[in-house]
């Protein structure tokens, strides 16, 4: 029998002759020691997008305490909880730490959520309201207006769901009494309905147009 003709190798054959033979990839926490890749977690629990909660930071004060040792520091916020859609709350936390302080507040805030009313993303009436020294009124607008409110006003009517209103802020610029006052503004909001049937009156429905004959 002849013998085969000796032919070269070309660079990229002779790699794959002397490689090492090839290992599975691991798995770090993803199959208690199986090899393969790692699979997304998908049972995880999600929070389900219709009831996410807009969770926003209105202020954070920095207190200092003497003490021996020099000066230790504690930190609160004020939170404002809302889901757009007529519920609205407001907490404040205390820490030692900025996040703790933020996170105290959110759950205080989500504890203390209450319903007002709200009408097509605006308010039925004008209001006015005080808490402390800070007074706020509230006056309905038209679609497309937008919100005309400073930082701590803005920030409770988002979170109640308000697009179209006007309002100014008098008195204390206390972040925190403006913020109740504005929460005491819209908790004394009525609708019509309500107000109909606390009085045992029924609503009468608008009549449609003629329709004129040809």
């Amino acid at each position: 029998m002849a013998d085969e003709p000796n032919i070269p190798e070309t660079p990229a054959a002779e790699a794959a002759a002397h490689a090492p033979e090839a290992r599975p990839e691991r798995s770090f926490g993803g199959g208690r020691g199986r090899g393969g890749p790692r699979r997304p977690r998908n049972n995880e629990p999600q929070a389900p997008k219709g009831d996410e909660l807009s969770e926003k930071v209105v202020f954070i004060n920095r207190s200092s305490k003497v003490v021996k040792g020099g000066r230790r520091f504690s930190f609160s916020a004020l939170i404002v909880t809302g889901d757009r859609k007529g519920r609205v709350g407001i907490g404040m936390g205390k820490a030692g730490e900025v996040a703790d302080a933020i996170r105290k507040g959110g759950e205080n805030a989500r504890r203390c959520m209450l319903k007002v009313a709200v009408k097509a993303h605006t308010i039925p009436h004008e209001v006015y309201s005080h808490f402390g020294g800070a007074k706020v009124l509230l006056r309905p607008a038209s679609p497309g207006t937008g919100i005309k409110a400073g930082r701590t006003v803005r920030a409770v009517l988002e979170s109640a769901g308000v697009k179209d209103i006007l309002s100014k802020s008098l008195g204390s610029k206390n972040a925190a009494n403006v913020a109740k006052a504005t929460l005491n503004a819209l908790l004394q909001l009525r609708l019509r309905e309500d107000i109909y049937a606390s009085r045992g009156i029924a609503l009468r429905q608008p009549e449609p147009p003629p329709v004129a004959a040809n």
